[in-house]
């Protein structure tokens, strides 16, 4: 993985009998190919130049390299071509990245999923190709790695079974009988149904992490407020996150409840800001940090990613959390903001000194070795 040390923030917390992972995900990889800094996006018939363009392993391995660059053993399920593409994100995931890949295969005469993402205005399109993954979740897992927690869409059906099939167990059942969280959040519904089926499963999770448009929508309410309430009714940690106003959040085992602000951040490209606040909080939740922490810690992670180009590429590692505190303590502003910062963040003060000087750090590997894209401020 990027940098030469790697910090582990559950140390306090590892015993004799350790599961052989941190966190364990399954899902689809892509090659994305980022062009950043466009001036407007595309229109027919022309042709637009880019600042810059990063390549890196896309989709679930967002959130793999999000987990395992915050110091999490991380394994990763995904079907990988035999292409150069495939090539490609298994060694950059395996070898850059120190990622689990036991439990994913790779398939002849099976071409890797593709996405282009076009950042435009702090915004992005994306365009994506693929097909079905070879084999359903259950051929590639079959009994999943112990593992102390696992991430996953709550609209899988190959996470959860199909609606309305009983007495078949899933690998998430599997994986939550040996011991492991199950961390949940929900996409997009292209249809938007929003079926409140989808929220039934939730009695098969701990942690809820769904945005705050989701939320509202799933839950059939009318503020992110109300979302969360709606939700704490259903699940042990309900999180909605709600873009620059920040997140809200619950955990109902030990009746915490917590607003916290987003970092105020120059956003260049969101790709994957989502994946590193889900990390970060699984980070603060098997760390058992108070939730305040928790979420204020997957603020600051997600704020570190808005601030880069490329997604995975974007995830920041313990050396940048060290990095941006050292800043911040040494920052002689005394404006309200600034204070706040450092009030709300001091719980870092105890962390930082033992992060190694070399820890890992973000990435900037692309197809060619090197990322075309300069540093965000």
């Amino acid at each position: 993985m990027p940098g030469n040390l790697s910090f582990d923030p559950l140390a306090s917390h590892r015993t004799d009998d350790e599961p052989a992972l941190d966190v364990f995900v399954w899902g689809t990889v892509f090659l994305d190919m980022i062009f950043a800094g466009l001036p407007n996006a595309p229109r027919p018939g022309t042709e637009v130049w880019a600042d810059g363009l990063a390549s890196c392993p896309g989709g679930i391995a967002n959130l793999a390299v999000a987990t395992r660059r915050l110091g999490l053993s991380t394994g990763l399920a995904a079907a990988f071509s035999d292409d150069d593409y495939g090539d490609f994100c298994w060694r950059t995931l395996e070898q850059q990245e120190g990622i689990d890949l036991h439990r994913s295969r790779r398939f002849a005469d099976w071409h890797s999923p593709v996405t282009v993402s076009m950042s435009v205005d702090r915004d992005r399109s994306m365009v994506s190709h693929g097909h079905p993954a070879p084999v359903p979740a259950s051929q590639l897992i079959g009994t999943p790695p112990r593992s102390r927690a696992v991430m996953v869409d709550l609209g899988e059906d190959e996470a959860f079974g199909v609606p309305g099939a009983t007495g078949t167990r899933t690998w998430v059942d599997e994986a939550r009988a040996q011991g492991a969280l199950v961390f949940a959040d929900v996409g997009w519904d292209p249809e938007e149904k929003w079926s409140p089926h989808v929220l039934d499963r939730l009695d098969r999770c701990d942690v809820f992490m769904p945005n705050a448009v989701e939320a509202m929508a799933y839950t059939g309410t009318g503020s992110p407020v109300e979302a969360v309430y709606a939700l704490a009714d259903r699940v042990p940690v309900a999180i909605v996150t709600d873009g620059a106003d920040g997140a809200l959040g619950i955990d109902a085992r030990t009746g915490e409840e917590a607003r916290v602000p987003s970092l105020r951040v120059s956003a260049v490209d969101p790709t994957g800001a989502g994946d590193v606040f889900g990390a970060a909080l699984l980070v603060g939740t098997l760390a058992e940090w108070p939730l305040e922490q928790r979420m204020t810690f997957a603020s600051l992670c997600a704020g570190l990613a808005l601030q880069q180009y490329g997604g995975s590429l974007a995830a920041p590692g313990w050396g940048d959390l060290a990095d941006w505190w050292t800043a911040l303590v040494s920052d002689t502003s005394a404006d309200a903001y600034h204070r706040s910062l450092r009030r709300r963040f001091a719980f870092l003060d105890d962390i930082v000194p033992r992060v190694p000087v070399e820890a890992c750090r973000r990435a900037t590997a692309t197809i060619a070795r090197r990322a075309d894209v300069q540093p965000a401020g």
